[in-house]
């Protein structure tokens, strides 16, 4: 079988400080930019109109009322079906400000039946209720999904600290902070609103991050006992190489499949595929430049006993040894 970069010897440790400038400024920019123009949340998170619509017209589908809605200027508006396929309900803001008010109801519900009645007539549908959303439930989703952040950093800070060392655990979490971190700044400078499955796509880079830099770790820990004559400059590089062909391979099927859902998928999944398309993109990234030379800066500044039970050498090592 064909196996890339299997004798790949790259110094990536010594374009560190050129990949953290040009991640920096990035994230600098997108998270400025959060300045003049705050995230989009959804309606999910500040709250809207709910509005049930029984369709008498089969040939009304979901595509074709969203298409209506937003021609009316209502976009990011959420329509599923309810129990039966002519049985639809829409989620749906006027202004942002005074979302969830009975005003904002009202109005709501008027623009809602100008653009269904303007796009499929009048007679074709019926508004069976309308009802405002409340945004309490949003807040909780906000607390529970940073809950479920923090969890994740203090479970892999604790497990990387009993299986490899504490620098470890603190280089990966640090790592991941970064991927969460340009993943927001990659939000903002999109503009993509953010719903409940973009936060799944949040909490699902957490996972994919961690995952990818405990790989490269566990390669660094048995290289550190199989070489034991290397310093870790030389061991972050030899273990990021060796583990290339498996980034390259996981990371491009994975490219692959969320960049098929952000060209062929449908408008409710395309903030999940941007948020996931960027994310294996910097959790690569980071697991390469962010994680490996964080660890190398610990090391350097706290020496301690590796693995093999030597104490580290503050060296600047050379390009990984054939």
């Amino acid at each position: 079988m064909l196996r890339m970069f299997g004798d790949a010897h790259y110094d990536f440790l010594a374009k560190r400080r050129v990949a953290i400038i040009i991640t920096g400024v990035f994230t600098l920019v997108g998270l400025g930019l959060l300045l003049v123009r705050p995230l989009n949340p959804s309606i999910e998170f500040t709250g809207g109109t709910l509005i049930q619509v029984h369709a008498f017209d089969s040939a009304i589908r979901t595509g074709g009322i969203r298409t209506a809605l937003e021609a009316q200027g209502l976009s990011g508006s959420e329509i599923q079906t309810f129990g039966a396929p002519n049985e639809f309900v829409i989620r749906a803001r006027v202004n942002v400000s005074d979302a969830g008010t009975a005003e904002s109801t009202q109005r709501t519900r008027a623009v809602v039946d100008s653009a269904l009645t303007s796009a499929f007539g009048a007679g074709s549908y019926e508004l069976q209720r309308a009802e405002a959303v409340s945004s309490k439930v949003g807040g909780e989703l906000r607390r529970k999904a940073l809950l479920a952040i923090l969890m994740s950093f203090g479970a892999t800070l604790i497990y990387l600290w009993f299986r490899f060392e504490w620098r470890f655990g603190v280089a990966a979490v640090a790592a991941t902070a970064h991927d969460i971190i340009s993943t927001i700044a990659f939000m903002s400078l999109l503009n993509l609103e953010i719903t409940l499955v973009v936060v799944a796509a949040l909490l699902t880079i957490v996972g994919y991050s961690l995952n990818d830099t405990i790989i490269t770790f566990d390669r660094v820990r048995e290289n550190l006992r199989k070489f034991k004559r290397q310093n870790l400059y030389e061991i972050l590089n030899r273990s990021i190489n060796e583990t290339l062909p498996r980034t390259v391979l996981t990371s491009g099927t994975t490219f692959a499949a969320t960049l098929a859902l952000l060209i062929f998928a449908g408008e409710v999944i395309r903030g999940f595929a941007w948020v996931m398309t960027w994310g294996v993109i910097t959790g690569t990234f980071s697991s390469m430049f962010i994680a490996a030379p964080i660890l190398l800066a610990i090391e350097r500044r706290w020496p301690g006993e590796d693995v093999r039970g030597v104490k580290a050498i503050p060296q600047t090592g050379a390009v990984v040894a054939s």
